[in-house]
């Protein structure tokens, strides 16, 4: 077998480029660099059906980035995942509680998981929140009954948690809720997927702002 031979910092050009030619249907371009950051990142092409965009959800997300949005992952991986110099160049940021001390301390006392107790903690933020869940779908469900009572409502929720147990459902909720979200439908999804999803809408906006990433 020959391999074929791509210049190193030509790898994800030419990565995209395959993926491009591997696509059964053509893919909405407003949603385009998400699917195929997710695509990218996954090699799996199931991203293409189940990734659920609201209505006008991409827009919104650009506005709120560009605004100076704090975005709050529920995993350090999630956070690690996300391009740092492109937050920079938007006056965004990226923040993770799950290893805060008094989170655990709170999940604890209250009897719930530091993925809850972690957005309890966002919700004292005074800025502008985009939330992007790859791993617990307690997470989503406590966004949820935060929406419903109406006492915090991120700008943006990027649903993407991965198992079996109330992934479906928590996502399925967070849908209901009508708050502006992208979610890997299904069982699918990952803190690899929820930083993917998020470089590609930062990367969008460079893109509209001119800049190079």
């Amino acid at each position: 077998m020959n391999l074929e031979y791509v210049l190193p910092s030509d790898i994800e050009k030419r990565s995209f480029e395959i993926i491009e030619s591997e696509l059964e249907a053509p893919i909405p371009e407003a949603i385009k660099p998400v699917v195929i950051r997710a695509i990218h990142t996954t090699a799996d092409f199931d991203y293409t059906k189940n990734l659920y965009f609201s209505k006008n959800v991409i827009d919104t997300a650009l506005k709120v980035l560009e605004s100076g949005a704090v975005i709050v992952t529920d995993t350090n991986m999630a956070k690690a995942g996300i391009n740092k110099a492109a937050l920079a160049r938007h006056g965004c940021e990226c923040m993770c509680f799950m290893a805060d001390e008094d989170i655990a301390e709170t999940a604890k006392r209250c009897g719930t998981t530091r993925a809850a107790a972690s957005v309890d903690k966002a919700a004292r933020l005074d800025r502008p929140v985009i939330y992007a869940v790859g791993n617990a779908p307690t997470a989503l469900v406590r966004l949820c009954d935060h929406i419903a009572s109406g006492d915090f409502v991120p700008k943006l929720v990027v649903g993407a948690p991965v198992g079996f147990v109330n992934v479906v459902q928590s996502k399925e909720m967070l849908i209901a809720s009508g708050v502006p979200c992208i979610v890997a439908k299904g069982r699918k999804g990952g803190s690899n997927v929820a930083a993917a999803i998020c470089n590609a809408l930062l990367y969008m906006l460079d893109n509209k702002k001119g800049f190079k990433k």
